[in-house]
Order: C-alpha cells, then structure tokens, then sequence
C-alpha cells in the first residue's frame, strides 16, 4: 500500500508539475498576444488619425473645386467624379475634353498634396477606379454584361491613368508615381444604391481617386518584430 501511495504521490506531482508548465507558458503566450494587440491598437489609431487628416485636408485642398466638378470626397479620403456625361461618351474609353480640363487642374495639385513630406511615406497606392453600371446596351445576358463592362472600366481607368501621368505639371513626381499609381476597372463589383436597394445607374457610372496607406504593413512589421525579440 505505502509503494502504492508513493507512486501515487509522484505522478501526482508531475502532473501538477506539468500543469504549471502549461500554466506558465499560457501567461507567456497572453502576454505576447497582450503586447501584438497593444502594438497593433497603436498603429490602428495612428492609420485612424492619418485617414481624418487626409480627409481634412483634401476637403480644405478642393473644397472650392468639388462643386463645379460634380465632385465629392468621401469619410476614406475617395475624391468621386460623378457626372458620367462629362467623363466619357457612352461604351468609349476617350476621355472628354471637359473631364480633361479638371484633370489638368486636379491631378496636380492632388499628387502635390499626396507627395507632401507629411503623406508621402505613408502612401501604399493611389488607386484610379473605373465603375460602371450593371448594363450593357440592350444584353441580358450576365457574363456578356459583366465582361464588357469589366473591360471598358479597365480601359477608362488607364486612359485617365495614361493621360495624367503625362502631365507636364507632375513632372518631378513620376519616379515616386511609378512606385505607387495604378488603374483598376472594377465593372459593377461596386454598384451606388437609392434610398431603395435599386442600383442608381447613373450614379454608378463614375471615376473615383482612392488612397491605401501602409497600416497593414506596419501592423505585420510589428508584429514580427515583438516576435523576434521574445525568442
């Protein structure tokens, strides 16, 4: 009995032995994630910050321009161009002389403020975005539709690309704009709804400037850092 009772008593204590191994390591795992979520709250509020600002200053920037451009910009800092008769005719991705002429006043002085030493470091990609509506001439066939209209965005957002990288007056931005200007044709993936849940189909025909910053990349490089010092 007394061999019994020892034996006992040993598995007894390796097994508590054993649970304040795994209680120890638990507290060292939540500490990490307790640090990888601080850190990560840290860049979640600087990418918050950062995002109020640019709309600010956008707003202030444009604020006397949006009106006659059938503008607006967005809470994300998106500058929307939204009469679609002024942008491009009907199925064509030729740029109109009008859309041309705000182009020239716009882009610059939107590359200007994004290349500023306050933004520039902090700028991932300058998204142009071509979107279209949900219809092609009198198809109703869906994969007819979609494809058309993914292909005639792609090309309006490379023309409005093509032509205002050409801009004489963004001249000493090119190199940093090669790094981080794109087009991108989005067809109808992102339709504007009435009040009602029906695709504004008009409205849905638009252009739209969009800034990403490197928030995530930050959050990631943190991340790996606290990882690489705890080991």
């Amino acid at each position: 009995m007394r061999n019994s009772n020892q034996e006992w008593i040993s598995v007894s204590d390796m097994m508590t032995g054993l649970m304040m191994v795994f209680l120890l390591i638990s507290v060292a795992f939540m500490q990490v994630v307790k640090e990888e979520n601080k850190a990560i709250q840290k860049i979640a509020y600087t990418y918050r910050d950062l995002r109020e600002e640019l709309y600010i200053g956008l707003r202030k920037e444009f604020k006397n321009d949006l009106k006659r451009w059938n503008a607006e910009i967005l809470e994300d800092s998106t500058i929307r161009f939204n009469e679609p008769n002024v942008l491009f005719s009907e199925g064509s991705s030729v740029i109109k002389p009008r859309f041309a002429r705000i182009l020239n006043e716009f882009f610059p002085r939107y590359v200007a403020f994004l290349a500023s030493d306050k933004y520039q470091a902090n700028i991932e990609e300058i998204r142009i975005e071509g979107h279209t509506s949900s219809t092609w001439e009198e198809s109703s066939n869906l994969e007819e539709r979609y494809l058309k209209n993914a292909h005639l965005s792609q090309e309006r957002s490379l023309s409005i690309l093509q032509y205002s990288f050409a801009l004489p007056t963004i001249y000493t931005y090119r190199d940093w704009l090669t790094k981080v200007l794109r087009a991108n044709g989005l067809a109808f993936a992102n339709p504007i709804l009435t009040d009602s849940g029906a695709e504004d189909r008009s409205r849905s025909r638009r252009v739209e400037f969009k800034v990403t910053t490197k928030a995530e990349e930050r959050i990631n490089q943190i991340i790996s850092t606290i990882r690489e010092e705890r080991r």
